[in-house]
């Protein structure tokens, strides 16, 4: 059997307790090896599906019979969209444990196959009942995919509002449960309807595991400049030399990368909203910073010189 490089820093404890309980039925060699392939599935799941499903596959040759390892090659299965093998993985977990929390996850895999019938009719099943809080959103998540596979675009609105949805509380599912409505909005010609919710699924969503901070903004007009791109420095520094390689008499303020509040779109105000120092500093022109010691040469040269020593 060919086996896959594994650094030496993985040793296999970093696996879940459970997990190294269901391995103890293995003789130990085999036990950390095969946590160590679980380990390397965990690690590069996310970031590098294709070789976390290689791992995946090593670890079900070597332990086919342990639950977690067909729940881990389940789920690289499903990361790389292999659904059928993914559905034939959970559905052997779930025989050997009697659990029912891979049941969203194997009617997504009826809809990744094109049966979203399927998947509906898993979610009207006895099983939904026995799933956690997290597992009955994520169920309701798949149903309301499902109907929109089908065109029921309402009929999908309808099915993610619920007291999850209205609820103020915020969970792990919070961010996705209300970017799901957003969409499902947008899809059933509710756009209008959709800012807010885009707007409390960026709420919820502080470490950006949803893109509805930059739906938003494409709603509102906005647009993020990323101030590190290397091009746009070039082009910066092409604008201030001017065409004879000379510095312009006076510099012209950029648009401001942060956005403008609600309250300054709609009075319609000039007021650029700065959202730190650094912004300030590279931005400010007489308009903004009163200098009275300072005449257009100097403040050019300043901006100049500091520029160069970034």
């Amino acid at each position: 059997m060919q086996r896959l490089a594994i650094p030496e820093d993985v040793t296999g404890t970093e696996i879940d307790a459970d997990v190294r309980q269901e391995l103890l039925s293995l003789p130990k060699t085999l036990a950390d090896d095969v946590a160590r392939n679980l380990v390397m599935v965990a690690r590069l799941l996310d970031s590098e599906p294709e070789e976390a499903y290689k791992y995946a596959r090593v670890a079900l040759r070597l332990a086919s019979r342990v639950p977690s390892v067909r729940e881990a090659a389940g789920f690289a299965a499903y990361m790389t969209q292999r659904y059928s093998e993914a559905l034939t993985e959970f559905r052997a977990a779930r025989r050997m444990t009697g659990r029912s929390d891979l049941w969203p996850v194997m009617a997504d895999c009826e809809r990744g196959l094109g049966r979203p019938e399927r998947a509906l009719a898993m979610a009207g099943e006895p099983e939904v009942k026995q799933l956690d809080k997290a597992g009955q959103v994520e169920m309701r998540l798949v149903a309301a995919g499902a109907r929109a596979d089908l065109g029921q675009f309402e009929a999908a609105v309808v099915t993610l509002q619920s007291p999850e949805l209205a609820s103020s509380a915020v969970h792990p599912w919070t961010a996705r449960l209300r970017y799901a409505y957003a969409e499902a909005l947008i899809a059933a010609d509710r756009a209008d309807e959709s800012r807010d919710w885009f707007a409390k699924a960026a709420e919820a969503d502080p470490e950006g595991t949803t893109n509805a901070s930059e739906r938003l903004a494409e709603i509102d007009g906005l647009e993020f400049v990323d101030t590190l791109d290397p091009e746009l420095e070039d082009e910066g520094a092409e604008g201030e030399e001017g065409e004879e390689g000379e510095a312009p008499e006076a510099a012209e303020r950029p648009e401001p990368r942060s956005r403008r509040g609600d309250r300054d779109r709609e009075e319609g105000t000039d007021e650029v909203i700065f959202e730190d120092d650094e912004d300030v500093e590279e931005f400010y022109d007489e308009d903004d910073l009163e200098m009275e010691e300072a005449d257009e040469a100097e403040v050019a040269r300043a901006m100049r010189d500091r520029e160069e020593n970034r």
